[in-house]
């Protein structure tokens, strides 16, 4: 079936809005600055920027008033036809704090990550979210999962091994080769990561999906059923998320932590101060973190609409385009270097996408020759049919 061009719109801002939220999150990782220490150092700050992207979120609250402001004084009715808007108002929000807890917990430790690694291996290994689904589905919904779902994580599996393993490839590369900073603009929490420091790095984005997965279960068993409209949903997530992290910035100024952990002159555990103070020296980080709500916002929009117009399915599928775009910028902008085993571990990972998410199966029985003319043959044999010869259900008599 063809899309329409509302619906291309939807697809181009999906995959745009989502491959800019993550680009721009690592420009902002590799910018320089003077902090308040008068050093010129890497903007590292994941907690304000995980903020950042909570403001996103809560824009989408923002939008959603609007919209349902809009439509409920037009008094036509469209409160109940529009999309965006139609669902549940009498609900309690703080049923939506556990999963917004969840969002700010994994969201830091994935920004955390992000410093440590590269960002194309940053969003493949966020699809490590399906595996951990997958598992917690089982345990705590009783869902049983089908063949083909064990088997689309067993390949997810091994596609994320094979990343982690061409990110440690691609580094040994690098140092076998002498590729250099300056040559290729490779930096300190961008490009020029030490073989621990990837380690950790997945290891963070990876254990962010067991929260992401917590997220989704609880949304599935305690959300789900009370329709609430997803951009309403999305907002309230952000409030929750940016009012506690936001609190937390205090307690965590005042711990320290040793690198690579932290990189402000304190060795804070988060320093606000300090990034404003950098703010104020570099506009082009507010420029990336300004990228990187806007990003964000409009994601979630698309993300929601798609889901509506189109299909959840169609979503996951412009997800690993998504991931596809991040790599191919990341290496047209020599932020990393190629690795081989990248591409061969994407590609088992795009299968294990879609043989859980039944894409993949489907398409392949269709085109064997057997299974096709069978279908056709039972197809021909009920066309031919005629009414005499439909089975019943009614018990023969007897003559007389």
């Amino acid at each position: 079936m063809a899309f329409t061009k509302y619906q291309v719109f939807l697809v181009v801002l999906l995959v745009a809005t989502g491959s800019i939220n993550t680009l721009t999150t690592k420009w902002t990782d590799r910018l320089k600055a003077e902090n308040s220490a008068g050093k010129v150092v890497y903007f590292q700050h994941p907690f304000v920027q995980a903020c950042s992207m909570f403001i996103g979120e809560i824009m989408c609250l923002v939008v959603f008033k609007i919209l349902y402001f809009y439509y409920s004084r037009k008094q036509d009715g469209s409160i109940e036809n529009v999309g965006l808007v139609k669902g549940n108002q009498n609900f309690n929000p703080f049923v939506l704090l556990p999963p917004a807890l969840c969002d700010m917990c994994l969201t830091s430790l994935m920004y955390i990550g992000l410093n440590l690694t590269y960002a194309s291996s940053f969003q493949m290994l966020r699809g490590a979210a399906i595996v951990f689904v997958g598992i917690f589905s089982r345990i705590f919904l009783r869902r049983k999962l089908k063949i083909r779902e064990w088997i689309g994580i067993l390949f997810v599996i091994i596609g994320l091994v094979v990343v982690g393993l061409s990110d440690l490839g691609a580094e040994n590369d690098k140092n076998v080769t002498g590729i250099s900073e300056e040559k290729y603009g490779f930096m300190k929490g961008s490009g020029n990561h030490s073989t621990s420091d990837i380690i950790l790095g997945d290891a963070l984005v990876i254990g962010a999906q067991a929260l992401a997965a917590v997220q989704m279960v609880w949304e599935e068993k305690f959300v789900a059923g009370l329709d609430i409209p997803a951009l309403q949903a999305v907002g309230w997530e952000g409030v929750f998320g940016f009012v506690v992290l936001g609190t937390l910035q205090i307690p965590f100024y005042y711990i320290h932590v040793p690198p690579p952990y932290s990189a402000n002159p304190h060795n804070r555990l988060e320093d606000v101060p300090d990034a404003f103070v950098q703010m104020g020296h570099e506009p082009l980080i507010i420029v990336a973190v300004t990228g990187t709500i806007l990003s964000i916002a409009f994601f979630n929009f698309a993300g929601i609409s798609v889901t509506k117009e189109i299909s959840a399915t169609t979503r996951m599928v412009l997800d690993s385009v998504r991931t596809l775009v991040i790599w191919v910028c990341t290496l047209g902008l020599r932020w990393q270097p190629f690795h081989w085993l990248q591409v061969v571990g994407f590609i088992i990972f795009l299968i294990g996408m879609c043989v859980y998410n039944n894409i993949l199966i489907p398409k392949l029985m269709s085109c064997i020759p057997c299974q096709r003319n069978t279908e056709e043959q039972d197809e021909e044999r009920l066309i031919s049919a005629g009414p005499t010869d439909q089975p019943t259900d009614e018990v023969p008599q007897s003559p007389p």
